[in-house]
């Protein structure tokens, strides 16, 4: 199974990713944890990424394709995509790649909100310095003020989600991401999702559809 998840900064692919991988065993490539581990190695491709973010820009397409299609050459048994592509030069890219290996993506997935939503969201998550566990201010916050529940080191916000961050990169996804979802709209199945929901609810809805219990909103 390949599949492909959408949707803007904060729409909740991150954790809808997680547990559609451990329920139907594919490899969770996601490029903000790639991103992150080579900025906390200092790796020069780091040092890039590092300033990219800082600037709430994406980052360059051939950055992201040379280290996407090594986790792609390594996950076998299947994969879904979580922040790739963001551009139409990356999904050209993801397109070449897999005719080159002989596969196909089996389902494009959209997660839609409203601007306002996800300032929301982003703004009051928090994630752990040191296993990435990711809380709301909102609603998950830590048992303890400031301390992950899962290995007590410092909960702290990301520099990209401060709400000035955040709205540029809204601004950025508009103009170089959203194109994406007209593509994918047309060339592959395509389901388009209120992320704005509770997350058990679009998990339920996800797996709906890839179970072939029911089409979601879909258009192919």
């Amino acid at each position: 199974m390949r599949i492909v998840l959408l949707g803007c900064p904060g729409a909740g692919k991150g954790t809808q990713a997680k547990i559609l991988c451990q329920k139907y065993g594919i490899a969770h490539i996601a490029t903000g944890d790639i991103l992150r581990a080579e900025i906390a190695a200092k790796s020069s491709i780091g040092e890039q990424v590092s300033d990219y973010l800082k600037r709430g820009m994406l980052v360059s397409d051939d950055i992201m394709i040379a280290m996407v299609s090594k986790k792609l050459d390594a996950s076998k048994s299947g994969w879904l995509l979580d922040g790739f592509p963001r551009t139409l030069e990356q999904a050209q890219a993801l397109d070449a790649y897999l005719r080159k290996n002989a596969q196909k993506i089996d389902k494009v997935f959209y997660l839609a909100m409203k601007e306002s939503a996800v300032v929301n969201r982003l703004s009051s998550r928090r994630s752990c310095s040191e296993c990435n566990e990711v809380y709301s201010l909102s609603t998950r916050p830590p048992k303890k003020e400031g301390i992950c529940d899962t290995c007590g080191k410092a909960v702290v916000q990301r520099e990209d989600d401060s709400e000035a961050t955040v709205r540029k990169r809204l601004m950025v996804y508009e103009d170089l991401t959203r194109p994406l979802v007209s593509y994918y709209r047309h060339e592959y199945e395509f389901h388009e999702i209120d992320g704005a929901r509770d997350a058990t609810a679009v998990t339920l809805e996800l797996c709906t559809v890839i179970d072939g219990a029911g089409s979601s909103r879909s258009v192919a």
